[in-house]
């Protein structure tokens, strides 16, 4: 999948281009129905199958308070897009004078900048533009007059219910990862760049990777088993996500930190991806560090009984 940040760069010489257009936070079941539709309208009419998704959530510029956490981390999403078979992906910059532009600008742009568009695909509550104005009927509506068909999916169900991001959220928060690993059609898991921590972890002889997390979704507090992607290679880890209590820290700050066992090399700056196997026991403070250091020892032998 190639990637580009302008309409205008994708020159389709003659071809034909099949769009879906959303945030896809998660791409989860829903989202991927979206593609895979529009991969099959592209692959039918020997087109483009070309994904245009947002640097960001509208919120952060539109309503700064309002900004959910998110189920994955940019690069996440885009390597998730990019496993479903998109050919090209327009990654679009979500600033003010974006968020101002009007719904029927935007798809008027599109259509300048891409003047074969065969067809457009999203979900059936899709909304867009200034204020939210654009909906699946002016989507139709253009459509007639421009020449291409639009796809106004309705949402995949899971037990009973839409499965959604929100709903992604949710079911994250509460710790209930198996359902989560359902909605997103693949086994749940957290990436985030290895940042600096206070080598707490090297000190104790359990080194740890510090993941920027900040952002995201997370699950209760506590201690998990997982996998680690590690420069393509997978790597068994133990995760921890908290407060560290038993540092009695006066400002305590959350915590995202993975143990990579039996792992020598330097992560800093790299993205690391974490897929949960099963959590281990919940956040909890021990009256010394030397009653730490026995317990993390615990965690991970525990934890390979689980892998």
């Amino acid at each position: 999948m190639k990637t580009i940040h302008a309409a205008n760069e994708l020159k389709p010489v003659g071809r034909r281009v099949c769009l879906a257009i959303g945030f896809f936070d998660g791409v989860h079941l829903g989202h991927q129905q979206i593609i895979r539709q529009t991969i099959t309208d592209a692959r039918q009419h020997e087109a483009i199958a070309l994904v245009i998704t947002f640097d960001c959530h509208p919120n952060a510029i539109v309503a700064p308070h309002r900004v959910p956490p998110l189920v994955y981390s940019l690069p996440q999403k885009l390597r998730a897009i990019e496993s479903l078979g998109a050919d090209w992906l327009l990654l679009i910059r979500f600033d003010k004078a974006f968020s101002d532009q009007t719904g029927e600008a935007f798809i008027r742009a599109l259509a300048r900048d891409l003047p074969q568009v065969q067809s457009l695909c999203v979900g059936a509550n899709f909304l867009f533009g200034h204020k939210r104005t654009g909906n699946v009927d002016l989507l139709k509506k253009l459509g007639a007059e421009l020449k291409f068909v639009v796809h106004g999916l309705a949402a995949v169900s899971l037990d009973g219910k839409a499965v959604s991001s929100t709903r992604i959220r949710e079911a994250i928060r509460l710790g209930n990862l198996d359902p989560t690993s359902q909605m997103l059609g693949r086994a749940y898991s957290v990436a985030g760049k290895v940042i600096r921590g206070d080598g707490l972890g090297q000190k104790l002889g359990f080194p740890t990777a510090n993941l920027d997390a900040a952002a995201l979704a997370l699950p209760p507090n506590g201690v998990y088993a997982v996998h680690a992607e590690v420069r393509g290679k997978r790597q068994r880890a133990v995760l921890n996500i908290g407060h560290r209590p038993t540092l009695l820290s006066p400002t305590p700050q959350l915590r995202v930190e993975a143990h990579l066992i039996d792992f020598v090399g330097d992560l800093y700056d790299q993205e690391l991806e974490v897929t949960f196997v099963d959590k281990l026991r919940p956040e909890k403070k021990f009256p010394s560090l030397a009653e730490l250091r026995n317990q993390i020892a615990r965690d991970i032998l525990a934890a390979q009984l689980r892998f």
